[in-house]
């Protein structure tokens, strides 16, 4: 266990060497940039922060966002022991030695201790309740960072006894600070380079960053490091750092996406509701996003699938088949071709007029045979093939449909009578409304 960024503290290594990501990670809170929500003046965190009184909190927020740079903020200015561990390669063991000296301190040097845990929700439970007790007991104040929602991943007491702090995506501007303080600081960036950077350079750094200070970083060290000057030295000759350099330097964008976080649900969540909303462009959208982080492609075709049945229904029937079909072309093709097929399956469930009639219908027919006396099957309604069912009476009196007029014969086909499927007027499903109102009423004259 080292203290935390030791390696910015030690003399033996130069700053240069280390990555400007690193090198430009703010010392004290007037240097930070963002999350001004969360830490704007008079904030709770910032007055915690500033009178070094500090509980056990959880910073939640995507990569690059500023969680690791509040925390070393914390580290600098606090008068407590910082240490630091990551739950990827931490254990029982290295948690359990900490907390042991944690106790120490507290015990005979009156010392607090703040212990900041890296993906904190890479800890199993074991290794979280481990903390528990010196949690409660006030021996140590818990900083957990995490990029995956903690009412999630991380076990209920720990978040009982934690502040939940969530952090943005940095905003355009937020970038545009950072990047320019980058260009500016002759200590740590590079303000001791010759650095003309173009407008639109910086615009397309700062989108395809996509609220990642530590993205955005990355892609102007390796730009600038690569690029030659006009002439001469790099500290004595101007770097142009064009649109063609931002293009080169950052490359395809990362999109934050694991299958078991927030956005993987999320984004489900929107792509589903855009199309039981009409709104194929949004649909397409997040369709997109999840082609490009590659999202499983039959996991999609199931939720196509699904969609078509439960908010189009009835209203559209051909939604179902078109979402059967592009599955079965998905398996036919496979990517990255088949996104055209889930494409069209989109927009067409999008576009087709919706009912969850025969959703709420089936939903309201389950809680029914969940909490109510179960029905038994009319006799005349029974299996009647084997022998003997005709001893039992099973089968008799059963009208058969097909030899009545419209193949309709008033007939009951449940003891206790409930409405489950009510059809709407949209689409195809106001013919089957007006079909089934017709028949009903024949039933009520006894035809």
């Amino acid at each position: 266990m080292d203290l935390f960024d030791e390696e910015l503290k030690d003399n033996e290594k130069s700053l240069a060497s280390l990555p400007l990501s690193m090198r430009m990670r703010p010392r004290i809170l007037s240097e930070f940039v963002g999350q001004q929500h969360i830490l704007g003046q008079g904030k709770l965190l910032r007055r915690a922060i500033e009178s070094d009184r500090i509980t056990s909190i959880i910073l939640y927020g995507p990569p690059g966002c500023g969680k690791t740079a509040l925390s070393q903020v914390i580290a600098n200015i606090t008068n407590s022991y910082f240490g630091r561990l990551n739950a990827v390669t931490s254990g029982v063991t290295e948690v359990r030695e900490f907390l042991q000296l944690a106790q120490y301190r507290k015990k005979f040097e009156s010392k607090k201790t703040i212990l900041l845990i890296e993906e904190i929700h890479r800890f199993n439970k074991p290794q979280q309740d481990a903390l528990l007790p010196d949690v409660e007991e006030g021996n140590i104040s818990l900083i957990g960072t995490t990029t995956q929602n903690p009412f999630f991943t991380i076990s209920s007491p720990l978040l009982s006894r934690s502040q939940i702090f969530q952090f943005n995506p940095l905003t355009s501007e937020d970038l545009r600070i950072i990047l320019t303080n980058a260009l500016k600081d002759k200590e740590r960036g590079f303000g001791n380079y010759q650095v003309e950077m173009d407008e639109d350079a910086m615009k397309h750094l700062i989108k395809i960053s996509d609220g990642d200070a530590r993205r955005i970083l990355n892609a102007l060290e390796i730009g600038i490091m690569t690029t030659p000057p006009e002439k001469g030295l790099p500290r004595n000759d101007k770097i142009h750092f064009t649109l063609k350099v931002a293009e080169e330097s950052i490359q395809q964008k990362s999109i934050v996406y694991e299958a078991d976080d927030d956005a993987h649900y999320d984004t489900i969540s929107a792509f589903i509701k855009s199309m039981r909303g009409s709104d194929p462009d949004a649909a397409l959208y997040w369709l997109a996003k999840m082609i490009y982080v590659g999202e499983d492609p039959r996991f999609i075709a199931r939720r196509i699938l699904i969609c078509a049945a439960e908010d189009v229904g009835n209203a559209d029937p051909q939604a179902l088949a078109v979402a059967t079909a592009a599955f079965q072309a998905l398996e036919f093709v496979g990517m990255p071709e088949a996104k055209i097929p889930l494409a069209q399956a989109v927009t067409y469930i999008a576009g087709a007029p919706k009912s969850n009639a025969a959703y709420l219908g089936i939903e309201a027919a389950m809680k029914d045979v969940e909490e109510e006396t179960t029905k038994e099957v009319p006799k005349h309604l029974r299996d009647a093939h084997y022998q003997g069912a005709k001893k039992l009476g099973h089968g008799n009196n059963y009208k058969y449909p097909h030899n009545f007029k419209d193949h309709f014969v008033q007939q009951e086909y449940v003891p206790e009578r409930k409405t489950y499927y009510q059809p709407t007027n949209q689409g195809y499903e106001a013919k089957i409304k007006e079909r089934l109102d017709g028949l009903k009423g024949r039933k009520a004259e006894g035809r």
